[in-house]
């Protein structure tokens, strides 16, 4: 059991990632994370065996997609960046007695503007769903109406899961990894308990997930309690703008409200592109981007969870040589990770949509749009992953505006490839116009990393995409052997397409470890 810090926490008392390795951390993470997301395609299954990609099913994702967004921009976000590196600051050279003051002005802060904008969503459902799904609005009355009031349901969200953000973001600097880590699964539980046992009691069996997700914020907040008491970090919250650290994170968080959020929000502009293309549009977008978030969020969002009150600590220690060196290690592990990911889902993006979610209402047609939206997201994949651990190289040193900067040039470029692509490409068009403005966004990162004399190239990186190249060749020639046509996974039964789905993501991996291996990759060398 882990203790409860003391009161004589003094700023010279040594982090616990002094004896912890980051790649320990990012693991810790990374299955955490790994349990939250299988769930979250079991939930996925579900969803799609009992309301497909319908008219309905859109409605839903649309009223989630809302609260869920603005989750995406203030707390996991602009919030997060800008709250854990003066939280690490705080940590690393005043008492516990500061920490607590700082966190209790934070939440009561929070709190507030949070109250007061789901009160507005509440309100304002209709304006924010005509505003989103404009195609509903104006060609869809009762699509439109069964997305506002699931909307009125889903809004409260926010407030909760916003909430729940402040808990984790303080969990994560004192390297309790594991507890935000694994919260995402309740919100899977619930929405799972929901489609099956809460559906019937419906007249618009859909408004179950919505009433699920409601529930699902409530729980993910209780849950995180305890363990913030354990820390004596429980906030008793007092708004106060005035403070010095709120005043500081409030400065950080309006630019970084763009700077980390940009994928998100060309996500956003997808979904209200797709609202004006024909139905089903918006569920393939959704279920094929899902797929993509898996690596994403397993390794790419545990990376850069990890590196952020490093990088923060790092900076407020002046070890510039251990800050570049930490940035070089989190990006050899995303391109080790995220390039053979993409790989796989671009070879195997029927295979992979009939096996999770051909079933009950999901046709053949679906899995076959589905599958041509996730190649294109699967090309962004790694641009996706460097996005996500490139930012906190600015974050932790308390810059925003350069990622805000970056952002809104690859938000105007993404808007301007998807009036460019919808029309000969439909909702391929809207992911593939993500996924260059994703390359956009990583470049001018890491262009500005370098510039500022942050980031430098370690040793070895010749030896190591020599190695990363063959072996992706390899596993990639293996997977198109093995993996069959597309007609033949529609035809199989369920257990026939998950042993020939265990068989290929068996032999895909090991054929990829067996040649880094054989390239001289040890463990050693994933060390930081």
């Amino acid at each position: 059991m882990e203790k409860p810090v003391s009161e004589s926490q003094t700023p010279s008392s040594k982090p616990a990632d002094k004896s912890r390795s980051l790649l320990r951390s990012s693991a810790v993470v990374g299955v955490m994370t790994m349990l939250s997301r299988v769930l979250g395609l079991v939930r996925d299954v579900v969803v799609a065996n009992y309301f497909g990609a319908g008219s309905s099913a859109d409605a839903f994702f649309v009223a989630f997609k809302i609260p869920n967004f603005l989750r995406r921009l203030f707390a996991e976000g602009a919030f997060s960046q800008a709250f854990v590196p003066v939280l690490s600051e705080y940590r690393s050279l005043k008492d516990l007695a500061a920490v607590k003051q700082l966190v209790d002005r934070v939440a009561g802060s929070l709190g507030l503007v949070l109250m007061l904008v789901t009160a507005l969503g509440v309100v304002g459902a209709p304006v924010l769903a005509a505003l989103f799904a404009p195609g509903f609005y104006l060609n869809d009355p009762l699509r439109y109406e069964l997305a506002v009031d699931m909307l009125r349901l889903t809004f409260p969200y926010l407030f909760l899961i916003s909430m729940t953000a402040l808990a984790g973001s303080i969990l994560n600097s004192y390297e309790r990894f594991a507890v935000p880590a694994f919260t995402p699964v309740l919100l899977n539980l619930s929405l799972i308990g929901a489609a099956i046992w809460l559906q019937p009691v419906f007249d618009q069996p859909v408004m179950a997930l919505a009433l699920g997700v409601l529930i699902a914020g409530t729980a993910q907040l209780l849950f995180q309690m305890p363990f913030l008491w354990r820390l004596r970090l429980l906030p008793t919250p007092k708004a106060d703008f005035k403070h010095e650290g709120v005043k500081r994170i409030m400065v950080l968080m309006v630019p970084a409200l763009f700077g980390v959020s940009v994928s998100q929000i060309n996500l956003l502009l997808d979904t209200l592109l797709a609202s004006f293309l024909q139905t089903g549009s918006v569920s393939w977008l959704y279920y094929s981007d899902r797929l993509a978030e898996l690596p994403l969020g397993v390794f790419g969002i545990a990376i850069a969870t990890v590196i952020l009150p490093s990088l923060s600590r790092k900076h407020a220690e002046k070890s510039t040589e251990h800050f570049a060196r930490t940035l070089d290690w989190a990006m050899r592990m995303v391109l080790l990770i995220g390039v053979p990911s993409a790989m796989a889902l671009l070879v195997l993006a029927e295979p992979l949509i009939a096996t999770l979610f051909h079933y009950g209402e999901m046709a053949d047609r679906d899995v076959t749009m589905a599958a041509m939206s996730l190649r294109a997201y699967a090309c962004g994949l790694l641009a996706f992953m460097l996005i996500k651990v490139l930012a906190p190289g600015y974050f932790s040193r308390q810059d925003t505006k350069t990622p805000v900067k970056v952002g809104i040039i690859a938000m105007v470029v993404n808007m301007v490839f998807n009036l460019i692509l919808i029309w000969p490409l439909a909702h391929v068009g809207l992911a593939l116009a993500t996924t260059l403005s994703a390359f956009l966004n990583a470049g001018l990162l890491l262009r500005g990393l370098i510039r500022d004399g942050v980031f430098s190239w370690q040793p070895g990186w010749g030896k190591f995409v020599v190695q990363l190249l063959f072996a992706n060749g390899v596993m990639v020639a293996l997977l198109i052997w093995l993996a069959g046509t597309p007609e033949q996974w529609l035809a199989y039964d369920l257990w026939q397409r998950v042993m020939q789905m265990a068989l290929l993501v068996s032999v895909g991996i090991a054929a990829y470890v067996l040649v880094m291996v054989a390239g001289g990759l040890r463990p050693r060398h994933l060390r930081h």
